[in-house]
């Protein structure tokens, strides 16, 4: 038997996370992935298929402000600004997916930055 690696073991956790957690038009999905370098957050409608807003460690927004910061407050700032974002768009509740990910460090500072910035989950 085939050794599984890291990713593919992340993705069988995401999938089996994704058979409870659906995001609909009231109540839209959180969703995170984290890279070696970069951390990504969507609000995803599911019900429609699409992506309502996003926000990442990549955006031109966000770049001038992430300088010289940790991941974990760059991740923080990220959480901040999707909130802000869902906020201006009338989302006011989500569920969250941390995307196979454990819940600590980037992933744990995404949600606190979008718990200060309004979100309930």
């Amino acid at each position: 038997m085939a050794k599984i690696s890291r990713s593919e073991s992340r993705e069988r956790r995401h999938l089996r996370v994704r058979k409870k957690i659906f995001g609909t038009t009231n109540c839209p999905r959180l969703c995170v992935f984290r890279s070696v370098s970069e951390i990504y957050a969507q609000v995803i409608d599911d019900m429609e298929g699409n992506t309502v807003v996003s926000a990442s460690s990549i955006d031109g927004e966000l770049r001038a402000k992430m300088a010289g910061l940790k991941k974990s407050e760059q991740a923080l700032l990220v959480g901040k600004t999707v909130a802000q974002r869902a906020k201006s768009a009338g989302i006011d509740m989500v569920v969250f997916d941390r995307g196979g990910f454990r819940y600590t460090g980037r992933v744990k500072a995404l949600a606190d930055g979008a718990r200060e910035g309004g979100l309930d989950f």
